[in-house]
């Protein structure tokens, strides 16, 4: 048989075997893991579509911020262009806002040109994006809290 000349050493170690014991952590872990609180401020909302230049050609429908919004959205679900055009629009639908959401080759035209921080990869569950006129910031479970609040934080010391 062909690519049979290396089968003494093909399979030196056995697959190892994982069995979950504990289905209801297992599934309380699943469920954190798309726990993701999204917030959009007023600026955010009037500041969706960019002010008029006044130059010469068609102005732009979306301002960057909307776009890296979007782009920010289909990074952290990791969705194609068109589910996450999808997506973006049925979230804008719940927040029973009226913002227009363009289409995924406008999408993928304006992020070339679009400088997007690494906030994606910084997110874990139970965190907080919020969407602010100058752009996206990502809060920690307890972070948002206590800039919201003016809260300290309750450090415990552990020896």
């Amino acid at each position: 048989m062909p690519n049979k000349h290396n089968d003494k050493y093909r399979h030196k170690f056995k697959k190892a075997k994982y069995k979950v014991t504990n289905w209801a952590d297992y599934n309380e872990a699943l469920r954190k893991r798309g726990d993701i609180t999204i917030w959009f401020t007023e600026d955010v909302i009037k500041a969706w579509k960019p002010e008029k230049t006044g130059g010469r050609g068609r102005p732009k429908d979306h301002s960057g911020l909307a776009i890296e919004t979007y782009l920010f959205l289909r990074l952290v679900f990791s969705l194609p262009l068109r589910q996450a055009e999808g997506f973006t629009n049925s979230l804008v639908q719940l927040m029973h806002l009226e913002l227009e959401i363009p289409d995924f080759s406008t999408h993928s035209k304006c992020s070339i040109n679009l400088e997007l921080s690494n906030l994606a990869q910084t997110l874990t569950p139970g965190s907080h994006v919020i969407v602010y006129s100058t752009g996206l910031k990502v809060y920690g479970k307890s972070e948002w809290h206590q800039e919201k609040h003016a809260a300290k934080a309750r450090r415990t010391w552990r020896l």
